[in-house]
């Protein structure tokens, strides 16, 4: 096979292809996401129970993310 032929074999492949791409492509509109709904705060499901005390981070969360942080750096 000559290479002008392939390379056109190939173009027509690659242009096909894309064209399958570009018509199965979809992107969400704006009725798939609202940012609000009257409420002002994200609805819970009927079925899940709310926890009445607020959770409080502890007062070595800082120094747990650092010692997190220390071990996964690169030791050279």
């Amino acid at each position: 096979m000559k290479l002008e032929i392939a390379r056109g074999v190939f173009f027509v492949g690659a242009l096909g292809v894309a064209s399958l791409c570009a018509a199965a492509w979809s992107e969400p509109v704006s009725t798939v996401v609202q940012g609000d709904n009257g409420l002002g705060y994200c609805p819970v499901p009927a079925g899940v129970r709310v926890a009445q005390n607020e959770l409080r981070p502890d007062k070595d969360l800082l120094l747990f993310m650092y010692g997190l942080s220390q071990s996964l750096a690169t030791r050279g």
